[in-house]
Parts: C-alpha cells; sequence; structure tokens
C-alpha cells in the first residue's frame, strides 16, 4: 500500500497543528528557563503526533461506518479522506492502526506519568478518554471546538510542564491562544458537512447555531488568539516580539468579508477554508517564531 494513501488518512496537513503546539510549548520553556531536555522534547512531539493521528484515524472509520462520507461531498479540507469510500484501505486495517496510534502515543504518556506525576496523568488520561469518544459521544453532544480548545490547551501546558514542572500564567495564555486557533480550523471545516452531519446525528457548532448565525462568529476565534497575546505582552508575560502575529489580521479580515457570501457556494466556501487554516497555521508558526527570536536576543 502506498504511503501517500496513509498520509491521507491520517490527515498529515493537519497534524501540523499539534507540531506548533508543542513546539510554542518548548520555546516557551526555553524562554522561560533556558534549558531544554532534547529526549523529552522528542518523546513528546512524537507521543503527541501519534494521539493526534489517532484520532483522526478512528474519526475517518467512524465517519465512514455511520454513512457520512457517503452523502456529503469531500473537499480538499473537508468530507473525510475519502480513503475508506474509494476502497484504498479496509475499515478494519483504519481502526486497529487509530488504536495502535492511540496506545503508542499513550504509552510515550505514560513515561512521563512515571517521570513527573499526577498532572500529566491528568492531562493523558483526558487524551485518552476523549480521542477514544471523540467521534461518537463527544462531537455527537457538540462539544467538537470546546474539545479541540482544550487539546491545544493541553499540548502546549503538558510540554511545558515536562520540561519545567511548572504552570504559570504564560503557559495558560499560550495554551489557550493554541486551542483557539485549532478550534477555528475545526469550526470552519465543519461547514461544508453541516447536512450530512445533522442526518447522522452529528451536532457541531455549526448545526447548533445554522450556517447564518454560526458565520457570525467568525472573527471570535481571531479575536480570542489576538486578545491573550496582547494581555500577555502587554502584562510582561510573551516577549513584544509576539505581536508579529498580528500581520496576519489582513487574512482574518478579508475571510471574514466573504464567509457569509460563499456559504452555499462550495467552489468559493473551499477559498475561505483554505483562508482561514492558513490564518490559524501562520499565526501559530509565527507566535513560535516570536518565542525564538526573543530567545536569540535574550529579551
Amino acid at each position: 500500500m502506498s504511503i501517500s494513501v496513509w498520509f491521507r488518512v491520517i490527515r498529515i496537513k493537519f497534524l501540523l497543528a499539534s507540531v506548533i503546539a508543542v513546539s510554542l510549548g518548548l520555546a516557551l520553556s526555553y524562554w522561560q528557563t533556558k534549558s531544554i531536555d532534547a529526549i523529552s522534547a522528542a518523546i513528546t512531539m512524537g507521543g503527541v503526533v501519534l494521539l493526534h493521528a489517532s484520532v483522526d484515524l478512528l474519526n475517518d472509520y467512524s465517519d465512514y461506518k455511520r454513512g457520512i462520507d457517503a452523502i456529503t461531498k469531500r473537499t480538499k479540507f473537508s468530507g473525510g479522506t475519502g480513503v475508506l469510500p474509494e476502497g484504498l484501505l479496509k475499515p478494519s486495517t483504519v481502526y486497529y492502526a487509530g488504536i495502535i496510534c492511540l496506545v503508542l502515543g499513550s504509552f510515550a504518556g505514560a513515561y512521563f506519568v512515571i517521570v513527573h506525576g499526577w498532572i500529566i496523568a491528568a492531562i493523558l488520561g483526558f487524551a485518552i478518554v476523549s480521542i477514544y469518544f471523540y467521534s461518537t459521544k463527544i462531537v455527537d453532544s457538540g462539544l467538537g471546538e470546546i474539545f479541540v480548545g482544550i487539546k491545544g490547551t493541553m499540548i502546549v501546558l503538558g510540554t511545558m510542564f515536562i520540561q519545567t514542572e511548572q504552570i504559570l500564567p504564560a503557559n495558560i495564555l499560550a495554551g489557550i491562544v493554541a486551542g483557539a486557533l485549532s478550534s477555528f480550523v475545526l469550526f470552519i471545516t465543519s461547514f461544508p458537512d453541516h447536512d450530512a452531519d445533522k442526518q447522522k446525528g452529528r451536532k457541531t457548532l455549526v448545526i447548533v447555531l445554522g450556517k447564518s448565525r454560526a458565520a457570525n462568529l467568525y472573527l471570535v476565534f481571531p479575536c480570542v488568539a489576538y486578545g491573550l497575546i496582547t494581555f500577555g505582552i502587554i502584562f510582561d508575560l510573551l516577549p513584544i516580539y509576539s505581536a508579529m502575529v498580528f500581520t496576519t489580521i489582513p487574512l482574518t479580515i478579508q475571510s471574514s468579508k466573504k464567509i457569509k457570501k460563499s456559504i452555499d457556494s462550495l467552489e468559493e466556501f473551499v477559498l475561505t477554508m483554505k483562508a482561514t487554516i492558513l490564518f490559524s497555521r501562520i499565526t501559530g508558526a509565527l507566535f513560535v517564531i516570536s518565542i525564538i527570536i526573543a530567545i536569540v536576543t535574550n529579551s
């Protein structure tokens, strides 16, 4: 089986969110303590990526078994990976691959539980339970966006605690920023799947509010990220260089003006999704880069 098929089914381009979150935690840890445990950093990155891949694999399996993939139109950013409907992999293969990733990622977390204690145990426990039930209980209860937001926050906090054994205000701020950016991606990609998800019993934020009212919330996610970073800079919790994230403001404003006009046109909405995902990734990457600049300049 081609490796490209596996890259496709684990949605490798979406794994970047977790890579950015871990990188943010590592950068902030070094900025605060001037040291880093490279081995722990590598294990953290590997474990988090495996857990993220597990979510995507189990979600693809669940969507196929529930028939969601059969009634939604797939795009580059929504509607599932298409691997199972196209018969490129067996459903059982994808399911067991998801379980294997979950187990391996949990082993990485278990190592840190032994070393760092109950705080990591609590984060790992939340991750395992929520990953396994994400595609069923969590999404069906309308908690998908909240879960993703908490997940992003936990990744940053967990990464930093492993390195520093501290949970500081700056860590919490950075974690929520990462979570908000991840939730933003889930939020925007759920618009095209509205009808199929609703028919099969899912409850995304878009379904709960309706497309038109949900579109009014578009700027909430970037405003949370910008607001927390501004707060962090003002109160000297984050370096002044973090202001560089504001260079993405034009990108999100441009998309916010187009979202309502493009809701009913999948072709146009694909462009809105692309711009939103780019905004999320670029903003997260700039946040990481700003911390690295502060480290290099010793400020």
